[in-house]
C-alpha cells in the first residue's frame, strides 16, 4: 500500500503543476517597470503577455477579440472565471458579479495597463487570491485605445513625471475617446457599447492619471455622481462603497482623496464633485445602472507608485465585490425595477454650492515667485511646506431639466445614425408594419447656442424647446421604441434634445435645423399683404409686436420674415424634431 501512494505522488504532483503554477516558483514573465521604475509596456508586449497568461490558464482564463478601432486593430477581451466558464449570459446566470477594468483609454496615462497584468499574474498563480473570485468574475479590455497606444512618444504628457515613453491621448482620428461613449463617432467606442452591453457589469474601472494641482496623494478618485444613480445605487456607493474603498486604501499606505478639481487656481479653498455625463466612460456605465470608477493617479508621483497603487485600488475593488456580492446584486436590481417603471427622469444636474461635506485634504503651500520665461508671477507648490487641513467638497448635484417618460419613441428609419446606436446598446425596438398616423407630443427647436470645434462637432447647449402635441404620419418601417426597459436611461439621455449629452446635442439632427426653402421679397409682399387682410389675428399680433420692439418695427426684413413664419408658406418641419413621443398607451400594427 505504502509502496502505490509513493509511486502515484509524482503523477498527483505533476498534475497539480498543471492546473496551478507553486507560489514559490519564478513569474511566468516579468514586465518593463519591474527592471525600470520608469519603463511602461507597449501594445504589442501588453497583449503579449495576455497571450501567455492564456496559453498557461486556459481554464480559467480566456483573450478573444472584438469588432475593430480606428487603426484597424480589434479590442482584445480577457475573462477571469476561476468557474471556467467564459460565456456572459451563463457567469450571471450562476449568480457571479462581473467587475469590468478599462486600460489605456488616455495611453499617456499607461499604468492601469502594467498594473492590471500585475495584478492578473498575481490572481492567476496564486491560489489563495482565486478564493477571492469564487462569486466574481473579472473583464478586462487590457488596452483600449490601440490606435493612441501604437503612438508612441516622450513628450505630449508635459506635466507627467514619466514613464520615459508612452502613447498618444488622441486615437487614429485624434478623438478623445473619454468623450465618444455617447456620439460614438469611434469605432473604438462602437465595439465598446457593444463589449459593455454583452457583459452588463456591476462594477466598472477605468484607469487613469491627473492633471492639475500638486498635493500628498498618489490617488485620487472620481466616482460615478451618486445623485445621478438611481437612489438605491446612490445610496449603496456613498454609504456603503466608498467609505470601505477609502479605508482599506488608507491601511495600505495608499490614502486616496476625491479628484482635485477646484474652481479656485487652488484646492485649498475647497474642491468639487464630477457630474460625470454620457459622454465619460463612468456615465455612459451609469446609463446602465453600473457603479464606475476612475482611478486618477497623480502625475507628479513616481511611475512605480502610480502603478502600484493602481494596482492595489483595483484589488481592493475586487475584495468588496467578494464580500458584498448579495448586496450589488440586490441594489442593482432594485435600481433597474425603478429605471423601468420611474414616471420622471433629471437629464441635467447643477452643482448645489449651499451643501458640501467637509474632508480632510493633504496639499502643499501654494506661493508664487517671478517666471523665468515672463517675468511675471508664477504658481509654484512648496513641497517643504506640506500642510494637513479640513476644506469643503461640494459633491451634491441637483435636478436642473427633467421630463416626463413618454410610452414610447417614435424614430423614423431615416435616421440611420441613431437607429444604428440603439441597436449596439441592445435596445428593444419593433418596427410599425404599415403607415400610421398618430398623436404624438413634437419639439420644436426654438433656440440653442453652439460651441466650436470640439471633438469633431460643433456641439448644441442651452437647447430651448416648444412642444406641440399634434397628428404625425410615420410610415411602415419607422422604430418604435417603448420606454419600460432597462435601457430607459440611455433612451431618454439621448433621445431627449436638451440632456447634455442627446443626439442633438452632438448635431445628428442638424439637417432639421436648416431651412430648405424661402422667399423671394418682391414676390411675397404680395402674398403676405393679402394673407394678413385674410388673418386679421395674425395683423393684429403684427401690429403689437411692432409697437413694442422699435426695432422689429424700423426692419422690412423682420416683419416681412415673421409674417412668413406664421403663414402656410413656411416650412412645417423646420427646426422639427423628427422622433415623435408617445404619451398614451395605443394599438399600434407592430412587426415581431
Amino acid at each position: 500500500m505504502r509502496r502505490n501512494c509513493l509511486l502515484l505522488l509524482p503523477l498527483l504532483l505533476i498534475s497539480c503543476t498543471r492546473q496551478i503554477r507553486p507560489t514559490h516558483a519564478m513569474p511566468l514573465f516579468t514586465i518593463p517597470v519591474e527592471k525600470n521604475d520608469n519603463q511602461t509596456l507597449t501594445y504589442r508586449e501588453a497583449i503579449g503577455c495576455y497571450e501567455k497568461l492564456t496559453a498557461a490558464y486556459p481554464k480559467i482564463f480566456h483573450l478573444s477579440t472584438v469588432g475593430s478601432t480606428d487603426i484597424g486593430e480589434p479590442l482584445h477581451v480577457a475573462v477571469l472565471n476561476t468557474a471556467g466558464e467564459f460565456d456572459p449570459e451563463k457567469i450571471r446566470r450562476s449568480g457571479k458579479r462581473i467587475l469590468f477594468i478599462n486600460n489605456g483609454i488616455h495611453p499617456g496615462e499607461p499604468e492601469g495597463i502594467d498594473a492590471t497584468i500585475l495584478l492578473l499574474r498575481d490572481y492567476l498563480e496564486k491560489p489563495e487570491l482565486q478564493k477571492l473570485l469564487e462569486h466574481t468574475a473579472i473583464v478586462l479590455i487590457p488596452v483600449y485605445n490601440v490606435d493612441g497606444c501604437l503612438n508612441r512618444n516622450s513628450y505630449t504628457r508635459a506635466n507627467q513625471d514619466g514613464p520615459e515613453s508612452y502613447g498618444f491621448r488622441g486615437n487614429a482620428r485624434n478623438y478623445d475617446l473619454n468623450r465618444d461613449f455617447v456620439k460614438c463617432d469611434s469605432r473604438n467606442a462602437r465595439t465598446f457599447n457593444e463589449i459593455f452591453r454583452t457583459w452588463m457589469p456591476d462594477i466598472f474601472v477605468d484607469n487613469h492619471t491627473s492633471n492639475g494641482a500638486d498635493y500628498q496623494y498618489t490617488m485620487t478618485l472620481i466616482a460615478t455622481q451618486h445623485d445621478k444613480l438611481e437612489a438605491p445605487l446612490g445610496n449603496f456607493l456613498q454609504k456603503t462603497m466608498l467609505p470601505e474603498l477609502y479605508g482599506e486604501m488608507k491601511k495600505r499606505k495608499w490614502e486616496m482623496i476625491p479628484y482635485v478639481d477646484s474652481p479656485a487656481e487652488t484646492p485649498d479653498s475647497g474642491i468639487t464633485g464630477f457630474c460625470d455625463y454620457g459622454r465619460y466612460s463612468t456615465g455612459y456605465a451609469a446609463l446602465w445602472n453600473t457603479i464606475g470608477f476612475m482611478p486618477e493617479t497623480h502625475m507628479l508621483k513616481p511611475f512605480k507608485d502610480r502603478v502600484w497603487s493602481t494596482y492595489a485600488f483595483m484589488d481592493v475593488v475586487i475584495r468588496f465585490m467578494a464580500t458584498h456580492g448579495d448586496e450589488i446584486a440586490r441594489t442593482r436590481a432594485e435600481a433597474f425595477k425603478q429605471t423601468r417603471s420611474k414616471l420622471e427622469f433629471v437629464l441635467d444636474w447643477s452643482m448645489d454650492q449651499m451643501k458640501f461635506d467637509s474632508i480632510v485634504f493633504k496639499g502643499y503651500e501654494a506661493k508664487y515667485k517671478p517666471s523665468e520665461v515672463s517675468g511675471l508671477p508664477r504658481l509654484w507648490y512648496d513641497r517643504s511646506a506640506p500642510y494637513e487641513k479640513k476644506i469643503p467638497y461640494y459633491n451634491h448635484f441637483k435636478p436642473q431639466i427633467s421630463v416626463e417618460k413618454p410610452v414610447a419613441y417614435i424614430i423614423p428609419q431615416a435616421w440611420e445614425n441613431v437607429i444604428e446606436r440603439l441597436k449596439i446598446n441592445r435596445v428593444a425596438m419593433r418596427r410599425l408594419a404599415k403607415e400610421t398616423e398618430l398623436d404624438v407630443e413634437t419639439y420644436f427647436i426654438r433656440d440653442f447656442k453652439t460651441r466650436e470645434a470640439w471633438e469633431g462637432h460643433y456641439y448644441h447647449y442651452n437647447i430651448q424647446l416648444e412642444k406641440k402635441t399634434m397628428k404625425r404620419t410615420f410610415g411602415k418601417g419607422d422604430f418604435v421604441v417603448f420606454a419600460d426597459q432597462d435601457a430607459n436611461r440611455y433612451l431618454l439621455e439621448t433621445l431627449e434634445p436638451n440632456a447634455p449629452d442627446s443626439w442633438v446635442a452632438w448635431n445628428f439632427f442638424d439637417p432639421v435645423l436648416m431651412q430648405k426653402e424661402y422667399f423671394s421679397a418682391y414676390v411675397f409682399e404680395d402674398l403676405a399683404a393679402d394673407f394678413l387682410k385674410d388673418n386679421p389675428s395674425v395683423r393684429a399680433e403684427l401690429d403689437a409686436k411692432r409697437a413694442a420692439e422699435p426695432e422689429f418695427a424700423a426692419s422690412a426684413k423682420q416683419q416681412l420674415d415673421w409674417v412668413y413664419r406664421h403663414s402656410p408658406w413656411y416650412e412645417p418641419t423646420h427646426r422639427m424634431y423628427p422622433v415623435g413621443r408617445l404619451m398614451k398607451a395605443a394599438d399600434l400594427p407592430l412587426t415581431d
